[in-house]
């Protein structure tokens, strides 16, 4: 009997990446002899790089080159030549369903039950809104336990080299940091969750410096620029901005080198955890955005949440501030977690 060849499709963003990568090695564990590749966005991509469980990583972007009628149709004969029997699709669109089925792939599961997934025979899991909610990574391996697989529970991890590490050790060393702890903020989420103001993160970074004399590390996108440059201008402390800086592969090996990052609900975060570094994270309790569905899947978390249930911004829409959060709050679960780290060590 020839051996499995599984596709895994995760064509959103970095955070969804990351807690789908459970799918992957429990797949790999029970189907040792699979040939098991992964879908993602040339943009997430690097989350997948130096991962042991994955034969081969694919990408799929509708807006550039793989996107209209030629692209789609390259897309379908790419996958076709793989001769994939399986694929799971973790975040279903139209377009994915039509290419999988016209790739000739027999075996389709998808989430939910949109009407093209019915006129492409898709098998559906269902994400009933009825049931208690659980963890998105837990939804993700719905569609495993659709493959009559038994699941093992896992963290999501990611691989760094040991170029890698050594390249983000030296780049922090040459910024001027050479002592502990190194603690990195990651201000922005691309607008995707609520967040706290510049200036709060800038009273944030101040009573870090106070307390352990080192400069903290600020990471981010290059459109995040201004707001790194409000929050330094704000903390009126040293701050050491890598925002804009960095590559996926570099930022995760920066936080990777770090005792703890602080955020709100952002893909960093997620690449944080699946690093084991300690997280200290803001976050909305509202359905859809609260950390039941979305927070980092560790043992060394602090989760924040507003005081009375959500903040007093909450009225104006899905991107609130979170001002219930207050600053001495965050900066206690901080040093909690940067405290009991320097015992570990």
């Amino acid at each position: 009997m020839s051996s499995r060849r599984i596709l895994v499709i995760r064509p959103d963003k970095i955070g969804d990446v990351v807690l789908s990568l459970p799918v992957f090695e429990v797949i790999r564990r029970a189907l040792p002899e699979a040939f098991l590749a992964g879908l993602v966005n040339p943009y997430t991509s690097p989350v997948l790089d130096n991962n042991p469980w994955i034969d081969e990583i694919l990408t799929d972007d509708p807006s550039a080159a793989e996107g209209g009628m030629v692209g789609t149709l390259r897309q379908i004969s790419l996958l076709r030549s793989r001769t994939f029997d399986t694929a799971l699709m973790l975040l279903p669109t139209m377009r994915l369903a039509w290419m999988l089925l016209l790739a000739g792939i027999p075996n389709r599961i998808g989430v939910g039950h949109r009407i093209y997934q019915s006129l492409t025979w898709t098998k559906t899991v269902s994400r009933d809104k009825q049931r208690s909610m659980r963890h998105e990574s837990d939804y993700c391996l719905d569609l495993v336990r659709a493959m009559d697989i038994a699941i093992d529970p896992c963290k999501p991890h990611v691989f760094l080299t040991s170029k890698e590490k050594a390249a983000a050790a030296a780049l922090i060393v040459s910024k001027g940091l050479r002592s502990r702890p190194i603690i990195g903020l990651h201000p922005g989420n691309g607008n995707n969750a609520p967040n706290w103001s510049a200036k709060r993160y800038g009273e944030l970074a101040r009573l870090l410096f106070e307390r352990y004399e080192v400069p903290l590390i600020v990471t981010g996108s290059a459109k995040e620029q201004p707001l790194a440059e409000e929050i330094i201008d704000a903390s009126g402390i040293p701050i050491i901005s890598l925002v804009g800086a960095l590559s996926l592969r570099e930022l995760m090996g920066v936080i990777g080198e770090m005792d703890l990052l602080v955020s709100s609900s952002t893909g960093p975060m997620h690449l944080a955890a699946a690093l084991d570094v300690p997280t200290t994270s803001l976050f909305c309790p509202q359905p859809g955005r609260s950390p039941e569905r979305w927070a980092p899947v560790s043992d060394k978390s602090c989760i924040l949440l507003p005081r009375g249930g959500q903040c007093e911004t909450c009225d104006v829409g899905p991107l609130c501030d979170l001002s219930d959060i207050s600053t001495d709050v965050v900066f206690e679960g901080a040093i909690q977690l940067i405290d009991n780290r320097n015992l570990e060590k």
